[in-house]
């Protein structure tokens, strides 16, 4: 970690403390992959074009990304700023101990990127969702910004993979 990687962290989250971060929440829940598996059904059984690829897609892609996160944050051992940081409460509890790469973020630009392909309309609101999935993390204080950058860059590279296989 570095002071220019803590710095930001601060700066954003400050952006979040003492305040009700209901909204954020509510973002940071989007990403917590039952959206992505509706959306995936719901394209499978109601979009004949290209549904039933991207859910084969979207299945593959996570079922490569999530092995490789865990594999990732065993090995980076990184503590989450709320467990290193002394006097600071994050404002959610984390799903795991670890915050290197963010498994939300790598979620979330995997999905916006098999969104982008398959469905390029809606590739800028896949990919703003996905930014802010990765900022939400950040103002909660579970994540700091490379954690973010490092998900997003895994969710990336799941997705092309998976869609130079199957797409």
């Amino acid at each position: 970690m570095t002071k220019a990687d803590t710095d930001l962290f601060f700066w954003l989250y400050r952006l979040t403390q003492k305040r009700n971060c209901t909204g954020v929440i509510w973002l940071s829940k989007t990403g917590d992959g039952y959206l992505y598996f509706i959306i995936g059904m719901l394209l499978w059984a109601f979009e004949p074009e290209h549904g039933e690829l991207f859910l084969y897609t979207a299945l593959m892609a996570y079922g490569l990304e999530l092995p490789v996160y865990v594999v990732l944050k065993r090995m980076f051992k990184r503590p989450r700023p709320c467990d290193l940081l002394n006097n600071f409460t994050a404002h959610v509890t984390p799903s795991d101990k670890f915050s290197l790469p963010s498994g939300h973020t790598a979620a979330a630009w995997l999905m916006a990127s098999i969104v982008a392909h398959f469905y390029p309309p809606f590739a800028i609101l896949a990919y703003s969702w996905a930014a802010l999935i990765g900022l939400s993390r950040i103002l909660l204080g579970v994540h700091y910004p490379t954690d973010v950058i490092a998900g997003a860059l895994l969710g990336l590279t799941i997705a092309s993979a998976s869609l130079m296989i199957l797409g």
